[in-house]
């Protein structure tokens, strides 16, 4: 997907978490800033290796994950015995 050409994933960077261009500096370190309240510009502040558009894509993928299809998953748990005393 071209829009998301700087998201990768690799499993000897970061136990292959989604990161910004092979960094480690993962995809989710931005959406908790992004969720605490900074801006692009103190993000880019905190990490100078980044690029503005490094972020836009960081939302464009958690977006993009968002809007996927889930099912549920049924879990079963057994039945639990009752320890005697």
């Amino acid at each position: 997907m071209k829009e998301l050409d700087r998201i990768t994933v690799d499993p000897e960077i970061c136990l292959g978490q989604p990161t910004i261009r092979g960094m480690r500096i993962t995809v989710s370190i931005i959406l908790k800033q992004v969720a605490s309240g900074m801006t692009t510009k103190e993000i880019l502040k905190a990490y100078p290796e980044l690029e503005e558009e490094d972020v836009v894509q960081a939302l464009k993928y958690a977006a993009w994950l968002s809007s996927e299809k889930t099912r549920p998953i049924r879990m079963s748990f057994g039945r639990l015995k009752r320890r005697e005393r």
